[in-house]
């Protein structure tokens, strides 16, 4: 039987992602002061740069402002002047200090599914930013235990289960990266709620789930809906 629900919080609880793509945007006009932006690579490049320093900076913002600056010197040859990486770095506090909104609904959904099952929060990045945002957002008293990872994978999801003493498919996370919130528990035979996002990062729209995988996913389009998805892996489950 279903008994835990897991749920993501950046995109999932409250808003992130534009916070990001609106610091991309001035990154992009800071640096197309030195280089042509016809071509698009600024953006291919800061993506793999990105990439390539997870393993060093992790998830947020911090990481974020980091891969600017780098991709910023690369990209201009180094002609990239003190005062332009000093926007780059005031671009980074401004994500980090960004209001935290509610995704509509999102409260009363949580509310609703824990009527039936045990919550638990799982969100990743930066440990004191999301400390932050998890304060902020009013939701902490909702979730049995808030768990903030460096990032979701088969290891993350199991010692959560373990310290619940509970199997993968007594488990479903909710989430809007089919990457990190929901293909590392299907894979381990839990379910999945998807909650697209209206932007995505890149990164975290790639995924390698195969159709029959997808049968233990149900994809909604609004907060509203998550109760009766998560009912209907209820059901599934049961079966």
């Amino acid at each position: 039987m279903l008994q835990l629900i897991g749920f993501d919080g950046d995109d999932t609880l409250w808003r992130s992602e534009d916070y990001y793509r609106h610091a991309n945007e001035e990154f992009i006009s800071i640096l197309g002061n030195y280089v042509d932006l016809e071509d698009g690579h600024v953006n291919d490049t800061m993506l793999e740069t990105e990439r390539r320093n997870l393993k060093l900076f992790g998830y947020g913002a911090k990481g974020m402002t980091l891969s600017m600056v780098e991709t910023a010197i690369a990209i201009t040859n180094k002609r990239i002047s003190a005062s332009d990486i000093h926007r780059l770095v005031e671009i980074g506090k401004r994500v980090l200090q960004h209001p935290v909104e509610l995704l509509p609904g999102i409260r009363a959904a949580i509310e609703e599914v824990s009527c039936h099952h045990d919550v638990v929060l799982i969100t990743k990045g930066d440990l004191f930013h999301q400390e932050k945002k998890v304060a902020q957002s009013g939701l902490a008293d909702l979730f049995q235990r808030i768990e903030i990872v460096s990032e979701k994978d088969a290891d993350t999801y199991l010692r959560v289960l373990s310290g619940f003493s509970l199997r993968p498919d007594q488990f479903a996370m909710v989430g809007n990266s089919l990457r990190s919130d929901v293909e590392p528990v299907v894979r381990l035979g839990g379910w999945g709620v998807h909650v697209p996002y209206h932007v995505t990062w890149a990164h975290e729209m790639e995924d390698g789930l195969h159709d029959d995988e997808r049968s233990k996913i149900v994809t909604v389009d609004a907060p509203s809906a998550i109760p009766a998805a998560v009912a209907k892996l209820r059901e599934l489950a049961a079966a």
